[in-house]
């Protein structure tokens, strides 16, 4: 009987677990190994109990990553308060996360999936393209490794080991831009770059 209620008591806080690492943000496969596992054995539950709080899991197996969502009006139910905030992009962080979206197809249509890994000054020469002329280029450059901390920050990149100057793109931005969007990349590109212009009124 006792070594039941433990059994019981193990699985209750590895549930816990769970929820609580992904109320606080993506759980990848490669980082959370423990959690991950216990997330897949415990995924009917862990959709119950997220469905109480208006959440929908999204779960990418093959890609190794899984987030939460808030159910949308159409979905249905009794409109709750937002527990996953939306966030504001700046058109700068927009652009970068586009053109890195754009990149990550790119690699995946000619190599088969491999890692996306870029150096700072590639991500720089990815942006350049639609750099304004007259821009101040050091400024620019700041912003740029601005806009590229806050995609780390938002799990979307990652830098590898020790080195501030290697990121890897991370596969769960597919999940926020997707191929319906990349279609329409070029007209959205270009409203990015008159949009970046009439910001910065052509000059820093």
């Amino acid at each position: 009987m006792m070594t039941h209620a433990i059994r019981t008591a193990d699985a209750a806080d590895t549930l816990s677990l769970v929820l609580v690492s992904l109320l606080k943000g993506a759980v990848y496969r490669d980082e959370q190994a423990g959690v991950w596992q216990a997330l897949l054995q415990l995924q009917p539950k862990v959709r119950e109990q997220l469905a109480v709080l208006g959440l929908k899991l999204v779960l990418d197996e093959p890609e190794g990553y899984a987030f939460l969502r808030q159910r949308s009006e159409s979905e249905g139910g009794v409109e709750l308060p937002r527990l996953v905030a939306r966030r504001q992009l700046g058109y700068g962080l927009s652009l970068l996360l586009a053109l890195l979206r754009k990149k990550l197809a790119d690699v995946d249509a000619a190599a088969g999936g491999t890692r996306l890994v870029l150096r700072r000054h590639e991500v720089h020469e990815l942006v350049r393209l639609f750099l304004p002329e007259g821009t101040n280029e050091v400024r620019w450059a700041e912003r740029v490794n601005q806009d590229l901390e806050r995609a780390v920050g938002m799990g979307f990149v990652r830098r590898l080991g020790e080195e501030e100057d290697t990121f890897e793109v991370r596969r769960i931005l597919k999940a926020f831009i997707d191929a319906q969007w990349l279609e329409d990349f070029e007209r959205r590109l270009e409203a990015y770059r008159v949009r970046l212009v009439e910001e910065q009124g052509g000059t820093e």
